[in-house]
């Protein structure tokens, strides 16, 4: 069976990790398999949505430690050289997430611990079940953090916070993370689904075009000077003023309707 399952519907593609009896934790298959969907769902042009979840009990409680045991059982060169193919399929996944012209959630429940944190602070949206509980955990078995971590970790909470959570690799519960901005939404377990689907099909409905320039401004902004970021909006406002979906927004505000758009 496949360590990632793929499935579009609605203009909604939902990513699987699927390795329930292993809590989700990464090794090269699951990897292998995120890589190939997420780049599935970036160059789809029928998706308009993206949805990250984890089968079972688990979003992900991060590496698989009994793989990179047996790598450590390697020599030296050969041990180094598969870890190293590992993460560089890791960061190219994230980089998928982060590049693709469409939003992505994360509906997360159960473990999110290591890269799992990581992928989930990669989406752009992030709804959390009340069992959630959460942890960075690399310094707990002698590791640095990967998939992102270090980059996206003190944007969203702060250096200080940022650096308590990776350094102490304490475990910590889903109103931490919500009071930390980690997460945007806390629902029951029950209701987990149900909330991400509304919430996917929502942006799925939406203005693509104005939502991919709105991701890529946000994104681009951290890294650029306040006169820059006013030349990107400038620019992307009047690439969408052009676009059909305005003239749709306009049809849809004047006629008391709600807009169809997607049609281009």
């Amino acid at each position: 069976m496949s360590a990632v399952l793929y499935e579009v519907s609605d203009k909604v593609a939902t990513l699987t990790l699927n390795r329930p009896e292993s809590l989700n934790a990464v090794n090269p298959a699951m990897i292998d398999g995120l890589l190939a969907a997420s780049s599935q769902a970036a160059h789809d042009p029928a998706v308009r949505a993206v949805v990250i979840r984890g089968a079972g009990q688990h979003f992900m409680a991060g590496g698989d430690l009994k793989w990179f045991r047996e790598q450590t059982a390697l020599p030296a060169a050969t041990c180094r050289a598969g870890i190293e193919d590992l993460i560089e399929a890791v960061h190219a996944s994230v980089l998928n997430f982060r590049n693709m012209n469409k939003p992505v959630i994360a509906a997360v429940h159960g473990a999110v611990a290591g890269f799992g944190l990581s992928l989930m602070m990669a989406a752009d949206l992030a709804l959390a079940a009340e069992n959630t509980y959460f942890t960075l955990a690399y310094s707990n078995i002698a590791l640095s953090p990967d998939g992102g971590a270090t980059w996206s970790l003190p944007r969203q909470v702060g250096l200080k916070q940022a650096m308590e959570i990776a350094l102490l690799g304490e475990r910590f519960d889903v109103a931490r993370a919500l009071e930390l901005g980690l997460v945007n939404r806390v629902v029951a377990l029950a209701q987990l689904e149900a909330e991400t689907d509304k919430l996917a099909r929502r942006l799925a409905a939406g203005p693509g075009a104005a939502l991919a320039r709105t991701k890529a401004l946000l994104n681009q902004s951290i890294e650029h000077s306040f006169a820059t970021q006013l030349r990107a909006e400038q620019t992307s406002f009047v690439d969408c003023a052009a676009h059909p979906d305005f003239a749709e927004g306009l049809a849809g505000f004047f006629e008391k309707r709600r807009p169809l758009y997607g049609r281009d």
